[in-house]
């Protein structure tokens, strides 16, 4: 870094993206849980028909996506609130509802970002490890002292909580705010979002990244009692009112009048999913049970840094993780029929 850096980030680690290689050709990608197929065609059209009038500014409100968003989800317009994907949101969290006298709470087997956020936002943060089964205990969040963030299901053990577990936290921290990050939740968890009309202190993110096959155009929403959406927009409104561009915009109300193509492409996934993990078990893996679209498994035979060596070398590329807790394991997206078996055939050949 150079000598005008300033001090205060002197302990910032960025957050480490999944690799993106130039010459995607040459792999099968599975490590940065993309969704295998395309956007719907409404989101194309719709996408296709706005790049025309980039000439102009983006709805800084973003309405009408407000309004299709709170219709699907049985909110109010004013319940709702739209970012450059649901970072941007929970980035937004960290910076409005966390200060000195009240850290950020989260596991220490989580999404990685929840750190680099608090440590970007300078603000403390205590960590609550998972069980040995990499499962959260919920009442270790009771009464926590700070604003809680769970991934939910998890990530990236592809664990979820029950909405009753999650309630109880939600009731036993009535002074503080509880964030559930829903990013995979269309793979099999129950959403959160119904508990907002019911809490205040609530807010429950998601993404079109994932099931809507949106990554590339960076869109996320969150809802919650109208207060809280005020405060996440007074943060918004202070750095970038423009944060979601109209081409996204259109791509997200095409999404969301495809329905249909939504829950059909999760269908396929959680089947495709559930055959790989049989497929997995059969080599000797052992397997978190994942609501997610992805798979975390290791071997006991063989390192997790040695078969995610080993299968890039063949093409084929799945997430390793460092942590001490988690080194012999491998994060697997889900990605089409072709590409588990292409998956599966070359773990034999390791194995």
């Amino acid at each position: 870094m150079s000598k005008f850096f300033s001090p205060k980030f002197s302990r910032l680690i960025p957050y480490v993206p999944g690799e993106q290689p130039k010459d995607k050709s040459r792999f099968i990608k599975l490590n940065t849980n993309e969704s295998p197929f395309p956007p719907s065609p409404k989101a194309q059209k719709f996408a296709a028909e706005a790049i025309e009038k980039t000439m102009l500014y983006s709805d800084p409100e973003c309405f009408k996506l407000r309004a299709a968003l709170a219709d699907i989800y049985g909110v109010g317009a004013e319940n709702v609130i739209c970012g450059n994907g649901s970072d941007d949101i929970l980035n937004f969290a960290f910076s409005a509802f966390c200060d000195d006298k009240t850290p950020a709470v989260f596991a220490d087997i989580t999404y990685g970002f929840y750190k680099v956020f608090a440590e970007y936002n300078r603000v403390p943060y205590k960590i609550i490890p998972l069980k040995d089964d990499f499962t959260i205990e919920p009442t270790e969040y009771y009464n926590a002292e700070g604003t809680v963030f769970i991934a939910n299901p998890n990530a990236p053990t592809g664990i979820a909580l029950s909405v009753g577990d999650i309630e109880g936290i939600i009731q036993n921290n009535p002074d503080n705010i509880v964030v559930v990050d829903e990013a995979y939740v269309d793979f099999g968890a129950q959403s959160c979002v119904p508990l907002t009309k019911k809490y205040d202190n609530l807010i429950v993110t998601q993404t079109f990244s994932k099931s809507r096959s949106l990554a590339g155009a960076r869109l996320g929403f969150a809802t919650a009692d109208k207060e809280l959406i005020t405060d996440l927009n007074t943060i918004r409104n202070s750095t970038n009112p423009y944060n979601v561009n109209s081409v996204t915009q259109a791509a997200g109300i095409g999404s969301l009048e495809d329905q249909e193509y939504t829950i059909k492409n999760c269908k396929k996934i959680i089947e495709t999913r559930e055959k790989t993990v049989e497929e997995l078990k059969k080599l000797g893996f052992v397997l978190t049970n994942s609501s997610a679209n992805f798979i975390f498994a290791s071997h006991p035979e063989k390192s997790g840094e040695k078969i995610y060596k080993e299968l890039k070398e063949r093409g084929v590329l799945i997430r390793h993780f460092d942590a001490p807790r988690i080194t012999n394991y491998n994060r697997i997206t889900v990605g089409t029929d072709e590409e588990m078996k292409a998956l599966i055939d070359n773990l034999e050949c390791i194995l």
